[in-house]
């Protein structure tokens, strides 16, 4: 098993009863999937630039992922419907928890002037997005293999139904929130 899910089950669950009062451990919120996002702009003038985010979500989640196309034309932006433009990847339980210790152990100390993770991007129901700049904060990437350096998007999905169970069950999980 997971070392953060083993953590998860013997500090944050009971972490979290007692600040929110729970009767009951399964009414504790718990990670329920974290999703990767790549949208690609050049993938419109070059058809390449997919395969290298693919190539990069693979190594990152260690599955393979889902190519997102164009629902509808949008002639300002050359695109037409059904032309690939982005890469996700969906992860859950034995990958997701992971995933979320190496980006928690590894990749975020990589980022650059790290100064924690910001606090603004929860959704209301206790879901937690984040962006990052470079995909190469993962080790695992290696740049050659790259066209060019891309951002990717990180969606926590949790159980937690107000963004302060979400916040502190992220923060207990060892998210490096700002102060």
């Amino acid at each position: 098993m997971a070392r953060l899910a083993e953590h998860y089950k013997a500090t944050v669950v009971p972490a979290l009863m007692e600040k929110f009062n729970y009767s009951s451990p399964m009414q504790v919120p718990k990670l329920e999937k974290i999703v990767l996002n790549t949208g690609v702009r050049d993938a419109v003038n070059n058809s390449k630039a997919i395969q290298f985010v693919e190539y990069a979500m693979t190594t990152i989640s260690g599955q393979k992922p889902v190519v997102t196309r164009a629902k509808k034309s949008i002639a300002a932006f050359k695109l037409r419907e059904g032309l690939p433009i982005g890469v996700m990847v969906t992860m859950r339980k034995k990958r997701m928890y992971e995933f979320l210790d190496r980006f928690i152990a590894v990749a975020l100390p990589r980022v650059r002037d790290f100064r924690g993770v910001p606090t603004k991007g929860f959704d209301g129901r206790g879901n937690y997005t984040m962006g990052i700049k470079e995909q190469i904060v993962f080790p695992e990437i290696e740049i050659e293999k790259l066209d060019q350096i891309r951002g990717l998007d990180i969606t926590f999905v949790t159980t937690a139904k107000t963004d302060a169970e979400g916040h502190e069950l992220l923060a207990l999980m060892g998210m490096p929130f700002r102060k």
